[in-house]
């Protein structure tokens, strides 16, 4: 890894960065109430559960490894902006595909990352 020989004392290091760096910097507490309320609104809870614990059908988000993403914010959103085709899952017993951004919910870019970052304040136990 190559570092640059003057280094910015302004900017803070990204949700993704500080995961990889083991720093606990995290996303805007607003964003991720509003992250919540989505996660719990639409279909994401009924998958992985109200508090992220996982189900038969969606696994867990709060613990055990990440079977579709390596839990930086970048690969959360991916995953929620691309989905997991039923071909594509990983994990005994799991027959139900992600939809993309939430399925019949189409979430915006915006709740994509209030989502994303709702997961990941909650997935911080997770390797």
């Amino acid at each position: 890894c190559q570092r640059s020989a003057t280094p910015s004392t302004t900017a803070s290091p990204s949700p993704a960065t500080a995961r990889a760096s083991g720093s606990a910097a995290a996303p805007d507490a607003r964003l991720v109430a509003q992250g919540d309320s989505i996660f719990k609104a639409i279909s994401c809870a009924r998958c992985h559960g109200a508090t992220g614990e996982g189900s038969e059908t969606g696994p867990s988000l709060v613990s055990g490894p990440w079977l579709h993403a390596d839990g930086s914010l970048t690969s959360i959103a991916a995953i929620i902006v691309s989905g997991v085709p039923r071909e594509a899952l990983k994990g005994e017993g799991r027959t139900r595909a992600m939809g993309a951004r939430g399925g019949p919910a189409n979430l915006s870019d915006a709740q994509v990352q209030a989502v994303a970052s709702y997961v990941f304040t909650i997935s911080r136990a997770k390797r």
